[in-house]
């Protein structure tokens, strides 16, 4: 352990010099042993890594697409994405060149747009900043829209073999684990803790295995439930092992509340048409379309929507020509902080309002041509079959 990390972890944990030592003691262990920690892990990973197609190759392009798109999403669900994202964009070229519009279709199912749209963003600043070249340095990859400092580790070692570690949930499970550290790793203390931990035991001489290695070995072997510690090759070096802590670390902060929202969407029907609108506002499915929408403290009944201002508002000059012909009922759609209830209410007309500039008109066998969240695929299934 180096002088820096020492006086890090001494201004962290203050009086807390038991963990400091033992911290000192891992690595000391580490160094005298005949498989070092590094070694251990690329063993265990070359015996055990999973057949992944943005492994291998050092192409910047595909490892970036891999890494957004595992970002919040599970390797088994994003597998199938990334074939059809690679496949309609295989270069930065044509992924700048496309429309947001069309980006956002392709993502639809993944979540978190935000994703996306940072993507579409980024290709369009190395096209326009580095002739369509990804960029090749830590310092001009992580300037890129999107890329934090995880990303930028993991693109720079897999791509360019740079000496950057990655710390992702799964490096900072293992290493929580195996020093014994209980610092929150959603802190900003932890952060820092856990990054120099991470770069301490980086293998300069191949950090692009040793960060394949280190998160294969916490997404397979040091899973956050039940891990099989009596199989681990890491064991008997183990703190959490030792002291029968695996199960409480590492530690999270307390959880961010979740918050109920109540979505009544009108899918409002002129023969072949319907309307839909586009989510302009900086929240969730940020540029993607659904049904016009009145959101509520609750799921509203057909009087309550009548009543309802925004709803006189869209119907106030062909009154008499609406008519709500169901409710739907209530679905509940779970995102990471938000818990949401929506329903569907058809509502046909014999005239189009005057009053829905803001909408856009289509044939209702064409909605499947726009990008919509998951929720509004489960009404058109549900609607349209």
């Amino acid at each position: 352990m180096n002088n820096y990390t020492r006086c890090l972890l001494l201004l962290h944990f203050g009086c807390k010099t038991n963990i400091i030592f033992a911290i000192e003691k891992q690595m000391v262990t580490f160094a005298r042993t005949k498989m070092p920690l590094s070694s251990t892990l690329i063993q265990w990973y070359q015996t055990h890594k999973r057949d992944l197609p943005w492994r291998d190759i050092s192409y910047p392009y595909k490892i970036w697409i891999s890494e957004i798109i595992l970002q919040q999403t599970r390797v088994n669900q994003g597998l199938d994405y990334y074939h059809r994202f690679i496949e309609r964009f295989p270069d930065v070229t044509s992924l700048a060149t496309a429309s947001e519009d069309e980006v956002l279709k392709y993502w639809q199912g993944l979540g978190y747009y935000s994703r996306a749209r940072n993507l579409h963003k980024a290709a369009r600043q190395i096209v326009s900043k580095h002739n369509g070249l990804f960029p090749n340095t830590y310092e001009e990859v992580i300037q890129l829209a999107g890329i934090g400092e995880y990303t930028a580790a993991a693109i720079c070692s897999f791509a360019y073999n740079l000496p950057f570690a990655v710390v992702d949930g799964n490096v900072f499970r293992v290493l929580s684990r195996l020093f014994g550290v209980d610092t929150p790793i959603d802190s900003t203390a932890g952060k820092k803790v856990f990054k120099q931990l991470a770069q301490e035991i980086l293998d300069t001489a191949q950090p692009g295995l040793h960060n394949q290695a280190i998160m294969e070995f916490g997404a397979l072997q040091c899973v956050p439930v039940s891990p099989a510690c009596n199989e681990c090759p890491l064991a008997d070096k183990c703190i959490a092992y030792s002291d029968n802590q695996v199960s409480a670390l590492p530690v999270k902060r307390q959880k961010i509340q979740t918050k109920e929202r109540f979505f009544n969407y009108l899918f409002i029907k002129a023969g072949n048409q319907t309307w839909l609108q586009k989510r302009t506002q900086n929240d969730i499915w940020k540029n993607l379309f659904e049904f016009p929408l009145i959101e509520d403290e609750k799921l509203l009944d057909k009087n309550e929507l009548t009543q309802h201002d925004y709803f006189k508002m869209l119907f106030s000059d062909i009154q008499s020509d609406v008519h709500i012909r169901s409710v739907s009922p209530p679905i509940k759609h779970i995102l990471t902080h938000q818990r949401i209830f929506a329903q569907c209410v058809l509502i046909e007309i014999d005239v189009k309002s005057k009053n829905w500039e803001q909408f856009v008109q289509i044939q209702i066998d064409e909605l499947g041509n726009y990008a919509v969240s998951r929720l509004m695929e489960i009404l058109l299934q549900n609607h349209l079959g």
